[in-house]
């Protein structure tokens, strides 16, 4: 097995990003711990960074939404340059993407100083994290669940952001003319066919990444933060586990959403698919549902996952390992789960970004990080 070269982030260069008019990071390759008051723009940071991924960051913030607007003063465009040294290539890539101005919605991607696209550059670095907004992964409803488990499969499957988009818009033309009352086989056989298409791959990346996800879990050694046992919940996903032929799952799809029109139609709403389906979390030390457990609890199952899912990562031998962006996950956890944490991520081969309030929630990864103040905008390395 050929193990790749490590990649991770060389510099970071922000022009009209959220608070900071113009700022650049010089980094060594060392994990990242920013530090400073709440407010100060440490999130900015890593959401910058999360902006080397596909999707929308994350905030899931629109693109007009990140421009500059600070005490009066509004941009309508940023920039973002990056340098990623990539171990295979023995060299940085420089990463250079904005919104073009006008702040119309598009984005400008270049590698190297070439035009490139959102698909080359989700294929060069992948990146996972964990914010505070997901401490309600467990306790809240299905959806955000599925949005957790997407997040995850997208640094295995970059194109699942394509096929969710399009699934989405056949499922929304699907029910308009459901609601309207307009059962018209033609036009709905060919909105259920690209629901199936769609909604197949979207089923097969989950599975597989839940497959390489719950592996990490088991290989992990036990420690801090406690290991999860996983299922998807959902007849797609369960089909593509069973390890049924793709063309006898969509057959599957089609004649399930063929067969539900009208209950369909009753509801308002397509009642089949991917997009009804739920991620079942068991925290295996006391075999309780994760949605049952204490908040520390949930909190610890997170960071585990999120560590696994590094471990998934790198442990593919066609991908490489991602960045990791921790926002906020270490303030509440005790001085021995918060050494564990740092032990756990010297151990991965990429660059882990975390924020905080003091530096001293970073004490334990000594001489292992760089770490920078964060006030008002302006970045120091300490």
């Amino acid at each position: 097995m050929t193990s790749h070269g490590r990649i991770f982030l060389r510099r970071l260069a922000l022009s009209q990003f959220r608070n900071y008019p113009e700022l650049a990071m010089d980094l060594d390759g060392r994990h990242v711990c920013l530090f400073g008051a709440n407010g100060a723009g440490k999130t900015n940071l890593i959401e910058a960074v999360s902006q080397l991924s596909p999707g929308r960051g994350l905030r899931s913030a629109g693109l007009g939404d990140i421009a500059r607007n600070h005490q009066g003063s509004s941009a309508t465009s940023w920039g973002l340059g990056a340098r990623l040294f990539d171990g295979d290539l023995d060299r940085a890539i420089r990463i250079d993407t904005s919104l073009e101005s006008g702040g119309r919605g598009k984005r400008v991607i270049q590698l190297d100083g070439e035009p490139s696209t959102a698909g080359a550059l989700s294929d060069l670095v992948r990146i996972i994290w964990l914010t505070p907004a997901m401490d309600r992964v467990f306790a809240g409803g299905a959806t955000e669940r599925r949005k957790f488990l997407d997040r995850q499969t997208l640094a295995h499957f970059p194109e699942h952001a394509r096929h969710t988009a399009a699934y989405e818009r056949a499922m929304r033309e699907r029910n308009a003319l459901l609601e309207q009352g307009r059962i018209d086989p033609v036009w709905l056989d060919g909105l259920e066919a690209r629901l199936a298409e769609h909604g197949a791959a979207i089923a097969r990346h989950r599975a597989v990444t839940l497959e390489r996800l719950q592996q990490a879990v088991d290989t992990r050694p036990d420690g801090a933060f406690p290991k999860a046992d996983l299922s998807l919940n959902g007849a797609v996903e369960e089909a593509w586990a069973q390890g049924r032929e793709y063309s006898a799952i969509l057959e599957l799809m089609t004649q399930s959403y063929r067969d539900g029109r009208r209950r369909d139609a009753g509801a308002g709403r397509t009642l089949f698919g991917p997009h009804r389906s739920d991620l079942l979390v068991i925290h295996r030390p006391t075999g309780v549902e994760a949605g049952l457990c204490s908040t520390g609890q949930q909190k610890a199952l997170l960071i585990g996952l999120i560590l696994s899912n590094a471990r998934a990562l790198e442990a593919d031998v066609n991908l490489r390992n991602p960045l990791v962006l921790l926002d906020e996950a270490v303030a509440h956890l005790d001085p021995d789960r918060r050494a564990a944490l740092f032990d756990e991520l010297s151990a991965l081969k990429g660059q882990a970004w975390l924020t905080g309030t003091e530096r001293s929630l970073f004490e334990d990864f000594a001489d292992r990080a760089q770490f920078f103040e964060v006030a008002e905008g302006q970045v120091s390395e300490i």
